[in-house]
């Protein structure tokens, strides 16, 4: 039970938080620029509950997982595009809410994990280096999810972003992408590593792609933080 706890408090719930409030933050900005949808659905809320996904967020099965790494997400926020007051710009500024709070909740693990090291007291080193540990996770959970959310692969946060900066003559095929995107994914998140474990060849891109810049994230944040 100790291992339960301990596994919900430090791990578990951090992702939640980080995967719903993630949403969250589309739909408030969403709402801002001039589409109420979200809020209209009760989803402008940074209460995960409002946003768990029965199979993307139970804890249990984010712990289970049986991909190699730890796959989470929340239900995606309705956002009516059109309905936004400049659609092409104001897209562009929602698919940039979820890993912005996502690195602000990094820094904010940061500044906090700065903290617990300079107050740290040996007379209650173990809860101290318990939350430690906690704050580093959350730190790296949602410099992942960032990270792994701006891939300009629709429909994840960098595709959209994608699509509302390129001329509308790359920007309509790559949207076009966006029923295909699920598919791809699991090609690169599990078909591709699994073919590389059976040609005896590394070929898992998203950690190419994703880990070199979280690497650099953490520094970042952590030179911010005075880490």
């Amino acid at each position: 039970m100790n291992d339960v706890l301990y596994t919900l408090s430090i791990w578990v719930l951090p992702v939640v938080l980080a995967v719903t409030l993630h949403e969250a933050a589309h739909g408030w900005v969403a709402w801002k620029l001039g589409d109420p949808t979200a809020h209209a659905r009760g989803r402008v809320t940074f209460n995960p509950l409002k946003h768990v996904d029965p199979f993307g967020t139970l804890p249990l099965l984010l712990y289970l997982s049986p991909a190699p790494f730890l796959f989470g997400y929340a239900r995606p926020v309705p956002v009516n595009f059109r309905a936004l007051r400049k659609p092409r710009r104001d897209m562009v500024l929602v698919a940039l809410a979820g890993p912005g709070i996502n690195l602000a909740l990094a820094l904010l693990a940061a500044i906090l994990l700065r903290g617990l090291l300079v107050v740290g007291n040996e007379r209650f080193e173990w809860v101290m280096l318990n939350l430690a540990n906690a704050m580093t996770i959350k730190m790296t959970i949602n410099v992942i999810l960032a990270v792994f959310n701006m891939l300009p692969i629709p429909p994840l946060d960098g595709g959209r972003v994608a699509v509302g900066l390129l001329p509308r003559p790359l920007a309509r095929p790559l949207a076009r992408l966006e029923r295909y995107g699920l598919f791809i994914l699991i090609g690169l998140l599990l078909l591709l590593p699994w073919l590389g474990s059976r040609l005896g060849q590394d070929l898992n891109v998203m950690a190419w792609l994703v880990w070199e810049p979280v690497m650099l994230l953490l520094r970042v944040i952590g030179a911010v933080a005075g880490l």
